[in-house]
């Protein structure tokens, strides 16, 4: 879940003088402009650089530099000029205080809480103005963002992380609906001829440059981690590694898929995950500390994307709705929505049964002919309330495949996704489905909201 935004705040005041600092001792100072300040001189083989930040009454220009080359001897060899307008009437006495900005910075940027340094700052060129330069940094690195000095608005924001892509190796969403083969094994985790062709080989994106699977929507937690310096993550499914990758391949794709649909605020963040952690056949989200474990009993859980979606399904409810599933229908309607978010997000790389949830992980407990931990086209209704959540989920799971299949996959994730802001943590199958209608009415209009009716009338929810 995101976290409040607080934190410390240090305000640093501009510099007392727009003068340039003194150069380096030998250094021209031949034909240098005025309010000019030097940050950095450096030295090469061949002279020295100098680097300047332009000033308004003392105060630094964001991004506007001036950089003098020098040879040897210390003439003056090339200038590179990156000043900005600056008017000479813009006052540089704020009317917004720097304790202000930071937190109108943490407001806008709760992903990345934490502490918070305000710099007084001119934003050049067109439109120039006296600004705030609010540098938020938190566990999800830094962001910067610029509030205007006078009224207090945020004018921009943006991360100062240096992502990088790497290349991985990952079934997508698994070997039996990537192969349409139902009679393949898990054989002990070994590698298998007939998995060869389930592998894909993918983008990593978002990584943070560490060399580990760390990244802006992802990262794993395990005690011994994947790490490569040049981000290449290729492994076969024997190798433990093989689960991060895929993994962090997955919840980064349903991250980038919910961005696409228009949403910046669900579970926006970099969801901590472990793979192979625990023996059982079993995997669970859990929202003390927002991590998902993966079991490695029978077929290692997260070789089975369907298994990470399902479990990511829980984390991104309980970002939308803190203290999501206190009651035995909300909680079903989470182990619903699990297993409905673990086939919509398989329907964008597979055709195969695109109903059966977990078709790969379900070989191992499964008689077949056709493996599935449970489907979403099933026959239940509230008639067939039994007070377990993951039999009761069934039913919601049922409505929600019915308003994909009606609506459309775009549509429908965004009305439920939408509609789930508006959950009570003890919700109803009658409220939120109520929730769900209202909200394709007021996305799409009244046929979309009958749609909606119906799939949930036809679960005798409503």
């Amino acid at each position: 879940m995101l976290a409040a935004a607080t934190g410390a705040v240090a305000v640093t005041a501009p510099a007392a003088s727009s003068a340039a600092a003194p150069p380096a001792q030998g250094v021209s100072v031949n034909a240098l402009p005025a309010g000019l300040h030097l940050v950095k001189v450096m030295h090469s083989i061949l002279g020295t650089h100098e680097w300047y930040v332009q000033t308004h009454q003392g105060v630094p220009v964001l991004g506007a530099y001036y950089v003098r080359h020098l040879d040897l001897s210390g003439r003056v060899t090339s200038v590179t000029d990156g000043r900005k307008a600056v008017p000479a009437t813009l006052a540089a006495t704020p009317r917004v205080a720097g304790t202000a900005a930071a937190t109108a910075a943490q407001a806008a940027t709760a992903k990345t809480a934490g502490t918070s340094t305000s710099t007084l700052a001119v934003l050049g060129g067109t439109g120039a103005r006296l600004v705030w330069q609010v540098r938020t940094t938190g566990d999800h690195g830094t962001v910067e963002t610029i509030v205007d000095a006078t009224t207090g608005t945020t004018v921009s924001s943006r991360s100062l992380i240096k992502s990088v892509d790497g290349r991985g190796q990952v079934f997508d969403p698994n070997p039996v609906a990537a192969l349409g083969n139902e009679n393949i094994k898990d054989k002990h985790d070994t590698d298998q001829a007939v998995l060869a062709a389930a592998y894909r080989r993918v983008t990593l994106t978002d990584l943070d440059a560490s060399g580990y699977l760390h990244g802006s929507d992802a990262q794993v937690i395990n005690r011994v981690a994947a790490f490569s310096p040049t981000h290449t993550f290729v492994y076969t499914r024997h190798d433990d590694r093989f689960e991060q990758v895929n993994a962090y391949y997955g919840i980064t794709k349903a991250q980038h898929y919910i961005q696409s649909l228009g949403f910046t605020d669900i579970n926006n963040e970099a969801q901590k995950f472990a793979t192979d952690t625990i023996p059982d056949d079993n995997s669970f989200y859990d929202p003390s500390n927002d991590t998902i474990t993966f079991g490695r009993g029978g077929v290692d859980d997260a070789e089975d994307l369907e298994v990470v979606w399902h479990e990511l399904g829980h984390a991104i409810q309980d970002a939308q709705v803190p203290g999501y599933g206190v009651s035995e229908q909300a909680g079903a309607i989470g182990e619903g929505f699990g297993d409905y978010w673990a086939v919509t997000m398989s329907q964008s790389n597979s055709t195969f049964d695109p109903a059966c949830v977990m078709d790969w992980d379900a070989t191992s407990y499964t008689a077949g002919p056709s493996h599935c931990l449970r489907r979403v086209d099933g026959t239940k209704t509230t008639a067939d309330l039994d007070g377990e959540v993951h039999d009761d989920g069934e039913i919601w799971s049922r409505a929600l495949w019915d308003i994909n299949q009606n609506l459309g996959r775009v549509q429908a994730n965004k009305v439920i996704l939408e509609s789930q802001f508006s959950y009570a943590p003890d919700t109803s199958f009658k409220a939120a489905a109520n929730t769900v209608v209202a909200t394709a009415r007021a996305l799409y209009g009244d046929a979309a909201a009958r749609v909606c009716a119906q799939a949930f009338r036809d679960r005798a929810i409503l």
